[in-house]
């Protein structure tokens, strides 16, 4: 009897913080796309963002942050792969670890931003990443992605997807927490708990 391969969702970002928004999106897709599994790697340094973005929280935190965040779904899971790399976060490397882990046969799907796919290919080693895994894209609502401006090689293994929840920003949150606003409802309580017991984002 034929075994159907297991099929193995991909959450990648830099959680700084983790929000509603990522965790609403993870279960839609999950749900959308029959996933046995979503997986959340944090980045450990994000090669499209600057050396001297002070607004990155610390990798140990982000990490801690989205085990905390993911803890009650049965269905996700995290990773510190990213984190424990040295040099920058690269997807293809990512991709090409985790099909050693869960066998060459395991259907991956990458979920980002639509905003990061749209830049797909300014992306490392791009040639690989057809072959590695299927990418889905999640859009905030009235998000227009425009097709013509994705990498043609891309075209037929991206899916797009709205989420609602995800009008949420991480830029807001981080905004809101120097500005003195609360935070409530945006993040999960634990990760609030987290952010004002470590002091994050907090400048002065």
């Amino acid at each position: 009897m034929k075994s159907n391969p297991y099929r193995l969702g991909i959450m990648g970002g830099t959680f700084n913080p983790i929000h509603h928004g990522h965790l609403v999106a993870a279960e839609i897709i999950r749900d959308e796309f029959k996933l046995e599994e979503v997986l959340f790697v944090p980045s450990g340094k994000p090669p499209h963002k600057g050396d001297n973005d002070d607004e990155i929280a610390p990798p140990e935190h982000r990490w801690m942050m989205t085990v905390l965040a993911i803890a009650s779904n049965d269905y996700f899971s995290a990773s510190a792969i990213e984190i424990e790399r040295e040099g920058d976060s690269y997807t293809r490397d990512t991709l090409m670890e985790l099909k050693k882990i869960y066998g060459e046969k395991a259907e991956m799907y990458f979920i980002t931003g639509a905003d990061a796919i749209a830049e797909i290919s300014t992306w490392h080693k791009t040639e690989d990443l057809p072959r590695l895994a299927k990418f889905i894209a999640a859009s905030r609502p009235g998000y227009k992605l425009d097709w013509k401006k994705i990498d043609p090689r891309f075209r037929k293994s991206t899916y797009l997807i709205e989420i609602p929840a995800l009008a949420i920003s991480s830029t807001e949150i981080r905004k809101r927490i120097r500005e003195g606003k609360t935070i409530k409802y945006l993040v999960p309580e634990v990760v609030e708990k987290y952010i004002y017991k470590n002091r994050l984002y907090q400048r002065g």
